[in-house]
């Protein structure tokens, strides 16, 4: 018996009218059904959400009351830690050594939400009209339609839940279709900590019709999506037909810089990090490594031996350091893309085939490529995949170009002693982040995102709360004198 699971629509666990089969990235075996929203589905959520939006169980909340409900949603997710990740695991074969550390912390960002919701201050205006009070509050903006992928979804989910329901909006989450059980079951978390019916909807289904209802239903007010930058053209258009403020949070081939006066074990273990940790299957993978050209024999040295240590395998071992890819999609495609790239130039280093015992499910080996330049397919496509493209280059200016010729515009990791030449290309590199001498490290205080490609807007941080908000300006004559002349502005 495969198990079964449902939606969570206006406080209720429903089933859609269709299910789906989710496949086992580690034996390319069917495992569960999931539910399969259609459009009637997506309307009831979005519904059930906007009526809850002024329904005064929860528009009638203190923002401190808000707060306490976000605070204890992080409080059930923490104790549901290990659980959910194993449900992670299962579902998209990230190694369970991941998904163990990263949703017990994703808890600490609901508390942190949970800690701004009643710290949303408006302001008090200054006006030019001397019997005039004049100030500004912010109000929820309103029903919120938050997309997320398959990789990191708890996480990815709470950036853009935390925030919305801080400000006091009400949501709707379309969980990918590749993976959804940790977020499904996540609504179980939403039931247990008190939130009224309605606050927090959570689907899953197609982009056709699922998400593409949601993000032009006409009482959306707020799209918050997580994906790829083609279909993020078509959630745009999408939005054309409500009219809905719009952020993207989008993919990357974010550059690594190596200089040759850093510190090459930490750089090493630093690349690693970026491009092997989770299979390479994330937004800010550092994919293209531009090194440096007196060290750059001796990295890749380096990196290739490190690489052969990798300990490849079953992700809910504990000792597993990479898993299978997520879907049969993404393998094809990456393996198609080494092939290509190898073709046009590039010289296989290590890896780059199916490792040996791991036929079954969606396995791919680390690996490196040396690119001639930067118009190799592995160097210009967002492959989410543990691919990592190596370049050369001389001098600072050339590594800056290099780094910087792409359509992307995500992340970036600097490997450098020198403070001086750190702080230049923190200004000249384009990026929405930039990490130096570390990479892929994260916190609910910071905000992340990029531009470009890579997408509209921040996530994460005390400004994404403003994101969720709306300033009303409100007017208040203190005069006792009658009104003047009408038909002239005041």
């Amino acid at each position: 018996m495969m198990r079964r699971f449902r939606q969570y629509i206006d406080g209720e666990f429903v089933d859609a009218a269709r299910s789906f089969e989710s496949i086992d990235p580690a034996t390319g075996d069917a495992w569960s059904l999931m539910p399969e929203a259609d459009a009637a589905d997506v309307d009831r959520a979005v519904t059930a959400a906007h009526r809850a939006l002024h329904d005064l169980s929860w528009s009638g909340l203190t923002p401190t009351a808000r707060g306490r409900l976000l605070y204890r949603l992080g409080d059930l997710l923490e104790e549901q830690a290990q659980a959910l990740a194993e449900l992670e695991t299962r579902d998209t074969g990230k190694v369970i050594r991941e998904t163990s550390a990263q949703v017990a912390y994703i808890a600490e960002y609901y508390r942190y939400f949970g800690g701004l919701a009643d710290k949303i201050e408006g302001a008090h205006l200054a006006v030019d009209k001397p019997d005039m009070e004049v100030y500004l509050r912010r109000e929820p903006i309103g029903v919120v339609a938050a997309v997320v992928p398959w990789n990191s979804q708890l996480f990815l989910a709470a950036v853009k839940i935390g925030p919305a329901l801080a400000a006091g909006c009400t949501v709707v989450v379309k969980a990918s279709e590749d993976g959804p059980a940790p977020l499904l079951e996540f609504a179980q978390l939403v039931d247990q900590a008190g939130f009224p019916p309605g606050v927090v909807n959570i689907i899953t289904g197609f982009g056709d019709p699922c998400g593409q209802r949601l993000t032009s239903h006409p009482l959306v007010s707020r799209i918050a999506f997580t994906g790829g930058p083609e279909t993020a053209r078509h959630v745009v258009r999408n939005s054309a037909e409500n009219l809905s403020h719009v952020t993207l949070e989008l993919g990357g081939k974010s550059p690594v810089l190596v200089f040759d006066d850093a510190d090459l074990d930490n750089a090493c273990n630093a690349i690693i990090a970026g491009i092997f940790a989770a299979s390479g299957q994330s937004c800010v993978a550092g994919s293209r490594l531009l090194v440096q050209n007196s060290i750059h024999d001796t990295l890749v040295s380096m990196l290739s031996e490190r690489v052969g240590k990798i300990k490849i395998g079953d992700p809910s071992d504990p000792a597993t350091e990479m898993g299978p890819l997520a879907t049969a999609r993404q393998h094809r495609k990456a393996v198609e893309v080494i092939q290509s790239s190898v073709k046009a130039g590039a010289v296989l280093t290590a890896g780059g085939k199916v490792p040996p015992g791991h036929e079954r499910g969606f396995y791919l080996e680390p690996t490196i490529l040396q690119c001639p330049n930067n118009d190799i397919p592995c160097s210009r496509e967002e492959l989410f995949a543990p691919v990592l493209s190596v370049m050369r280059f001389d001098t600072e200016a050339d590594g800056i170009a290099f780094a910087n010729d792409t359509c992307f515009a995500l992340a970036a990791g600097i490997f450098t002693n020198d403070l001086r030449r750190a702080h230049r290309l923190i200004r000249s590199v384009k990026a929405g982040v930039v990490w130096v001498n570390t990479y892929r490290a994260i916190s609910p205080v910071v905000p992340f995102g990029g531009f470009g490609w890579s997408g509209l807007g921040r996530e994460g941080g005390r400004e994404s709360v403003m994101e969720y908000t709306r300033p009303k300006a409100v007017w208040i004559n203190s005069s006792t004198c009658p009104f003047p002349d009408p038909f002239i502005m005041r």
